[in-house]
């Protein structure tokens, strides 16, 4: 180490002159770690901060197996019946050509603009669950982005409704309808967005909250949803966060067509 020494003063001065040196030097050192040291502080908190706000953001992710009637509109009734519907006229196809049983019951608002909604072994069903199936299907009917508040619904059994006529098959999501139809009507259109601990949301309608059993209701998050002026992305932003499910894709998935009103409960 060089060590540069001013002839022009004793070796007294020139040492006091060091020392005075070392301790302005010592004291920015015990500055400049006190300054690093609350930077890391400042810097830590931030971090803690961004971490937490990531973690509260964080998509709920679920080991979750993907049944075959996810792929459309579908929810089961409060007595656990399966119900089908089309989210478009090539899915009405499929509905009605691969998965519309002799056992099973066909429902379609009266209305254009409406998907094929399926009771799988519904021949059976008592009333109320069949007035379930209709409101479900008049939810995701036109109805709904119409903003009218009700339809009628009708049912029919499988020997009823075909594809074909004397002049040939018809197009697609077109069916022959014969016979007597079971009506239901003034069918209202009101919608559940629902979340059982450990699954994904599914929507269902108002009738099959009301009907489900008490220890099912007091299990399940859900936020209800009705006609409103809430666009459908904005729609499913509030019904995530009433979920605690970040996946807004998903949710605008269970949303039929149209805007929203959204409602913590009845």
């Amino acid at each position: 180490m060089k060590i540069k020494i001013d002839f022009t003063k004793s070796a007294q001065e020139n040492g006091n002159e060091y020392y005075a040196r070392s301790k302005k030097l010592l004291l920015k050192r015990a500055g400049a770690e006190k300054a690093v040291k609350e930077l890391q502080q400042k810097l830590a908190k931030e971090l803690e901060s961004v971490q937490a706000a990531q973690t509260k953001e964080r998509k709920v992710v679920i080991n979750y197996k993907k049944e075959w009637y996810e792929k459309f509109h579908w929810f089961m009734t409060s007595n656990g019946m399966l119900v089908i519907g089309g989210r478009d006229a090539k899915q009405n196809e499929v509905l009605n050509s691969k998965y519309f049983e002799d056992n099973d019951l066909f429902f379609h608002a009266d209305i254009f603009g409406a998907p094929v909604t399926i009771l799988k072994d519904g021949a059976s069903a008592s009333a109320e669950i069949k007035e379930e199936v209709a409101q479900f299907a008049a939810c995701y009917s036109s109805t709904w982005e119409r903003m009218l508040k009700s339809v009628d619904v009708y049912a029919m059994r499988r020997e009823q409704v075909s594809k074909s006529t004397a002049k040939g098959s018809l197009g697609t999501g077109s069916f022959l309808l014969k016979g007597e139809r079971e009506w239901f009507r003034d069918v209202p259109v009101s919608l559940v967005i629902a979340m059982e601990e450990g699954s994904r949301p599914k929507a269902m309608p108002m009738l099959s909250l009301q009907r489900m059993a008490e220890a099912a209701r007091a299990r399940t998050k859900y936020a209800i949803v009705t006609q409103g002026p809430v666009k459908k992305s904005d729609a499913a932003k509030q019904v995530a966060r009433r979920l605690d499910f970040n996946d807004i894709d998903f949710i605008m998935q269970l949303l039929p067509a149209g805007t929203f009103k959204i409602d913590a409960s009845d």
